[in-house]
């Protein structure tokens, strides 16, 4: 059956579920990309949780003229005209009032929800709400969703996609240095608010799928695992909306074959999922890969000792060093340092030596900025300043120099 779905062999509105499903997770992953680097993912929280107050206006005004309060249009149109009133009013407090953002957010986000729950009570006690199933809306629900709510919410996942992709060059520079990107003209203020309208758009139209209160859940998690992977601001856009796409279809797919699985929830644990994957096995920033890389600075520090130890004919006690010592062949059994351990220590006595001098000559500082006693000079230094460093080394005793 999963795979039946995976295959989108469920039926007509179920393949239109899950491929608008798919375009929001894609968006989504896009457009909170740019929330992340420009370190504003609060404000998302903010946007979807003032949608509610217009989802009951938009029921209640369209009962009011005789309409179906359920039409998902009328419904969306409500809610991105109370999420932008709501980002609105996040601004002018920010901006015209002694409130930090963060404290601007706390309060829109409070109050426009507690206003929505209000008037989502106001509806089920209308004799035509009792039926509207607007408590969807919070967490997301695609049963009994109609064909042309789904087409409705695939084109216009489909369209967001489109004006991020078209818009990310001035959003990737405002993100990421807005500083550079006034500088060269940017209008960074109007970029902002171009990617708040754009976050407002992923917002309003995940509500049916996703839901108000999980929709920042999908802005947020496949930026931050998308991270993991890379260094570049592009390809962070690139896997952020892979993963948000490939959330999106596998939840969606799990939700259609399980009975009675909410949607929403199900494709923000199945990105959580690809989050805590990548939290491991990320190469380079996962877990695994930086206790390998702090367990081999911990193996390459025991033979730099070990081996200085060698060189100045002091006793190694410590089993880790000689163990590692024996395996590179740089000493026996009994911890005496064969032909090559020998020539090796006096290498790195040499090196240690050579680092002690440079640590003490000004013109040489931003070299010793370098040592860490495990880098070989040869990568910090030139011949001709090796050489110079040499110079200084005195003879041993006995020996002319």
């Amino acid at each position: 059956m999963f795979l039946e779905a995976l295959s989108l062999q469920l039926g007509y509105n179920a393949t239109l579920v899950t491929v608008g499903a798919t375009l929001l997770g894609m968006a989504a992953g896009v457009g909170g990309t740019f929330l992340f680097l420009r370190k504003r993912a609060l404000v998302s929280d903010a946007i979807s949780h003032a949608t509610l107050p217009g989802v009951g206006i938009a029921f209640m005004v369209m009962v009011a003229f005789g309409g179906d309060g359920r039409n998902l249009i009328g419904l969306l149109l409500g809610a991105a005209l109370s999420a932008g009133l709501g980002l609105l009013v996040v601004h002018w407090l920010s901006t015209r009032t002694r409130l930090a953002e963060d404290a601007a957010i706390g309060a829109v986000l409070s109050v426009f929800f507690g206003f929505g729950i209000v008037l989502l009570t106001v509806v089920q006690s209308m004799t035509a709400g009792r039926q509207a199933g607007l408590e969807g809306f919070l967490l997301g629900s695609t049963a009994g969703m109609l064909r042309a709510d789904a087409v409705t919410i695939a084109l216009s996942a489909a369209l967001t996609l489109a004006l991020v992709l078209l818009l990310r060059r001035p959003l990737t520079l405002a993100s990421f240095d807005p500083e550079f990107a006034a500088a060269t003209g940017q209008n960074v203020p109007r970029t902002d608010l171009a990617m708040m309208g754009l976050v407002l758009a992923v917002t309003v139209v995940g509500m049916k799928i996703v839901g108000l209160i999980l929709i920042v859940a999908l802005l947020i998690i496949p930026p931050v695992t998308a991270r993991f992977w890379t260094e570049r601001t592009d390809h962070v856009v690139i896997i952020s909306g892979l993963v948000g796409g490939v959330a999106a279809y596998v939840g969606a797919c799990l939700s259609a074959v399980v009975p009675d699985m909410p949607t929403g929830p199900i494709i923000v644990l199945v990105g959580f999922t690809l989050f805590l994957v990548s939290l491991l096995l990320a190469p380079g920033r996962g877990v695994l890969a930086a206790y390998l890389g702090h367990r081999r600075f911990q193996r390459r520090v025991h033979m730099r000792q070990g081996l200085l130890a060698l060189a100045q004919g002091q006793p190694i006690y410590e089993k880790l060093t000689l163990r590692l010592l024996r395996r590179a062949g740089w000493t026996r059994r009994d911890g005496v340092p064969t032909q090559a351990g020998r020539g090796r220590a006096s290498r790195a006595l040499l090196d240690e030596t050579r680092w002690q001098l440079i640590r003490r000559d000004p013109s040489f500082e931003a070299a010793a900025a370098h040592y860490d006693g495990l880098t070989p000079i040869e990568r910090v230094l030139t011949q001709d300043q090796i050489a110079e460093i040499d110079s200084r080394i005195p003879a041993p005793q006995g020996v002319a120099p």
